[in-house]
């Protein structure tokens, strides 16, 4: 073989070692610029996922918060009226429709409109609000004899008698210790109350 033979020989096996080197540079190229596409896609994704999450929390927990502050009262509600006297320590209570001014507020909007009053209860279907006074019910009586009949006195707030009724019930007939108990002033604590003894008189 001769020299020239040898060198082309030579020559041709660099160049096929050199094509092959390159290509192989330019596979490991490509190969790592798309692992490297892959790894900055999941991170994006993972990203958004995040949001998202963090989004649909933050929804939940307002539509809850919304709930809960935005509970109206329905146009069905009871309204009860607590009323407590110091003077006799008696709470009446009164049960009312709820005025139609009212139907659809919140509990804000409600204590607005009873601002020196105590929201005990608040619901779409009753509300209880309370108040305390210094005086009496006003729902107090006292039975007394004049000119040997009863005599009722209501007592007012500011704990006044004023006359109620005059009976035709004569004291002359009753049980002595009713005697006694109508000489002193029997106070009765309800008119309901009253009403049953008048009818055991009678």
């Amino acid at each position: 073989m001769s020299n020239i033979n040898k060198v082309i020989i030579i020559m041709v096996s660099i160049t096929v070692v050199l094509i092959a080197i390159v290509l192989a540079l330019v596979i490991s190229q490509n190969t790592s610029r798309e692992e490297a596409t892959e790894i900055k896609e999941t991170k994006v994704s993972e990203v958004i996922l995040d949001d998202c999450t963090d989004e649909y929390e933050m929804m939940q927990n307002e539509v809850v918060k919304t709930n809960t502050e935005e509970e109206k009262i329905s146009p069905n509600c009871r309204l009860i009226v607590q009323k407590k006297y110091n003077g006799c320590n008696d709470t009446i209570n009164e049960y009312m429709q709820m005025p139609q001014k009212l139907v659809n507020a919140s509990k804000e909007e409600l204590q607005k409109e009873y601002k020196d009053w105590q929201i005990k209860e608040f619901t779409p279907n009753q509300v209880t609000i309370y108040k305390e006074y210094d005086g009496e019910c006003g729902e107090h009586f006292i039975l007394k004899e004049n000119e040997g009949k009863i005599d009722i006195y209501k007592i007012d707030e500011q704990g006044k008698q004023t006359i109620y009724e005059k009976t035709e019930i004569s004291t002359t007939y009753l049980p002595e210790k009713d005697k006694l108990a109508i000489a002193e002033g029997l106070k009765v604590n309800s008119e309901e109350k009253l009403n049953e003894i008048i009818e055991s008189f009678e």
